[in-house]
């Protein structure tokens, strides 16, 4: 039986052969490994159980799989949810049940594990709880939304970070000083500047950065010279991560509508572009900018639910790429302008109200009477018309007698609602036979 991974025969790319053998080698994830954290000492102590590592590619999910199965003294067995199936799962079992009664345990780790589907990943459930494996999942997809809950429940979940740019340039330093497996034997000349610009451009994935330095010295050769420019050109255009249906593709449009909320219009513009450089569609940004505008921004200042649906009128004119001059003065105006959620307290108080009373009476005087016999009911007698009046405003009752008094809108206190506030006020005096003081000044 098969156990060990061929993780480090020469044909294998760099980022496949520098994968860490101990955890002294393992870079990054401190926030696991380090002493006092659960996973760095289940790993000394060889005794972890079932468990799912989440987190972005290049992170080291697998390395870290590997690492377990050597710390815990069981057999590695490598599986992919992409290209394998539950026949292949049934197979591995019973190889595992065979070496679980000559004594040693099994690791059955299945990359991609949010490729199977909920009836797949049962598969595994009889077997997690008879201790016939010890499953370890990696996957790059949230295991809440992913993973059957039976199963994840007989698994501890660790989230692992994209690595920081330190850790990158570590695993980059080790890669060109490793004569065994790395590039230490090809006498590279790389310079110390273009090593942390890869650092930075791997957007916290080591194979990512391995690979870019990997064909940078198939480039240049042994002997050869790694400038910036030769590893940005090996590099190729960087994509920033994005995920456009994953939850990376959520997080953003949270960061960015958060931003507009927290007018702070920096953080705003930045995940702007992140979802543009990402190949997100610009209309996506208007969508949930409009709704920001009705939610967040309302009554305190009206133009900005204007200038919103304005902006995407004038995106969908222009196109690409001028049409993201209007998508970068509607993020602007919307972040610095003033803030208000009144529009959505009333609008929930309104819908509890009309849940709690939906059978109360129209008042006769506001109904509809198109008839005589209607007219006779009294329908719309005694009804006052606004216009009538001084200042177009006349006190009487517009909800039903039981609900008197109720107030579902509240102003704000900044921008247009304070001028709202102010004719509520004078209204509300006229209606108790008060002065009102100065009448509100129209805008």
């Amino acid at each position: 039986m098969q156990d060990t991974p061929e993780l480090f025969s020469t044909p294998a790319p760099l980022a496949a052969r520098m994968r860490p053998r101990t955890l002294a080698e393992f870079a990054g994830q401190e926030h696991l490994l380090a002493p006092g954290r659960a996973l760095g000492d289940a790993l000394r102590r060889g005794d972890l159980g079932s468990s799912i590592l989440w987190g972005p590619p290049g992170t080291g999910k697998t390395s870290l799989a590997y690492l377990i199965a050597q710390h815990t003294g069981r057999a590695f067995i490598g599986f992919s949810a992409v290209t394998e199936g539950v026949q292949r799962v049934r197979e591995i079992i019973k190889e595992a049940d065979e070496r679980r009664r000559l004594g040693r345990g099994t690791i059955l780790f299945c990359d991609e594990i949010h490729r199977f589907n909920r009836a797949q990943q049962d598969a595994f459930l009889p077997h997690v709880e008879q201790g016939t494996i010890t499953l370890i999942g990696a996957t790059t997809e949230n295991p809440s939304f992913s993973l059957n809950s039976a199963l994840l429940s007989r698994c501890q979940v660790f989230v692992l970070e994209p690595l920081a740019a330190a850790a990158i340039e570590q695993v980059v330093r080790a890669a060109l000083a490793d004569r065994e497996r790395g590039l230490g034997g090809m006498g590279l000349e790389v310079d110390a500047d273009a090593i942390g610009w890869l650092a930075i451009q791997a957007d916290g994935d080591a194979r990512r950065a391995l690979a870019a330095l990997e064909a940078a010295a198939f480039q240049v050769g042994a002997g050869g010279h790694v400038t910036l420019a030769v590893l940005a050109e090996a590099f190729a255009r960087r994509v920033p991560l994005y995920d456009q249906s994953g939850e990376e593709h959520f997080n953003l449009l949270s960061a960015y509508h958060k931003s507009l909320r927290g007018s702070d219009p920096q953080g705003a513009l930045y995940w702007m572009a992140r979802m543009l450089e990402g190949g997100e569609d610009p209309l996506v940004l208007f969508r949930r900018a409009i709704a920001m505008a009705a939610e967040d921004i309302g009554l305190a200042d009206p133009q900005a639910l204007q200038l919103a649906v304005a902006a995407r009128e004038a995106f969908r004119q222009l196109g690409p790429p001028e049409g993201f001059l209007p998508l970068t003065e509607m993020t602007i105006y919307l972040a610095t302008a003033p803030k208000s959620n009144s529009v959505v307290k009333a609008l929930g108080a309104a819908l509890a109200l009309a849940r709690d009373t939906p059978a109360e009476p129209v008042p006769l005087h506001l109904r509809n009477a198109p008839t005589g016999l209607m007219k006779k009911l009294g329908y719309g007698a005694e009804y006052r018309y606004a216009h009538d009046y001084p200042g177009h405003y006349v006190a009487q009752a517009y909800l039903p007698e039981a609900l008197l008094g109720r107030e579902l809108y509240q102003p704000g206190a900044l921008g247009h609602e304070k001028r709202v506030a102010e004719r509520i006020a004078y209204w509300k005096g006229l209606a108790a036979g008060e002065s009102g003081g100065d009448k509100p000044s129209e805008p």
